[in-house]
């Protein structure tokens, strides 16, 4: 294991540990009554979802594949009809939001410069080199979540959704340009933006503990853009993030 995975992994796993604790001692309780769960009840209200999540993956694309991400945060959710369709996609619609007031992307770091034509000349005038990249920090939310609920069984229940969201970071993200130095990449304008959109779809699914406390799982297909809010709009193009969070349900 190298020292940077190290270092990305320490917090993942203290976080999975603080969210699991939670659910591990509500497993230690005395069993629950034989009450149906959320999707399973025909007492005509529909649930409302507040939970806690943890979430972290890596860049797929070819040039971010070295890209990192973690984030920790809330989601709340509400259940907006009761259970449609035949069969197997029996359920119902929920609309959701989540924030995250910790979200981080390790980065590579790399050497790039300020750059201008000299007056009157082609040659290219240049500041020091600088290093860029590393550590971003920042708040990210997902005001738009659409998720269809599968009824599933009295224990799993599936579902998939497609989501769109917003993250600040405390540097313009990603970091551009770089050896060797040319006026398209190192010129004037040639930043990305503190503001990038997070389109994103997914599938997960609800473990039912107790007919209101779920622990739950999914993976997410997440892409960052700034939709040129920027002078320059590298993002990341794709990557796969996981979530595993607790939920309370109402």
């Amino acid at each position: 294991m190298t020292k940077g995975f190290r270092g990305i992994a320490r917090p993942f796993i203290g976080a999975l540990a603080l969210v699991l604790s939670v659910p591990l001692a509500v497993a230690q309780a005395p069993a629950a009554s034989r009450e149906a769960t959320p999707f399973h009840t025909n007492s005509g209200k529909l649930p409302l979802e507040l939970g806690v999540l943890v979430q972290s993956g890596v860049g797929l694309t070819e040039n971010r594949n070295s890209f990192k991400f973690l984030m920790a945060g809330v989601h709340a959710g509400k259940v907006l009809t009761g259970n449609y369709l035949p069969g197997p996609l029996h359920g119902n619609f929920e609309y959701a939001v989540e924030v995250f007031p910790f979200w981080q992307s390790y980065t590579p770091k790399f050497q790039r410069a300020h750059c201008s034509v000299v007056s009157d000349s082609a040659n290219l005038a240049c500041s020091p080199l600088y290093t860029t990249g590393g550590t971003y920090s920042g708040v990210s939310i997902t005001p738009i979540i659409l998720r269809w609920n599968f009824t599933g069984t009295r224990r799993v229940s599936p579902w998939i959704q497609g989501a769109g969201g917003l993250v600040w970071t405390n540097h313009k993200y990603p970091a551009f340009g770089g050896q060797p130095l040319t006026l398209a990449n190192d010129g004037p304008n040639t930043d990305a933006s503190v503001w990038n959109f997070t389109p994103q779809g997914g599938v997960g699914f609800h473990y039912f503990l107790r007919p209101r406390r779920s622990i739950d799982f999914s993976a997410n297909a997440v892409h960052i853009s700034s939709a040129s809010l920027g002078d320059k709009n590298p993002g990341v193009n794709a990557s796969l993030q996981f979530t595993i969070g607790y939920s309370w349900w109402k």
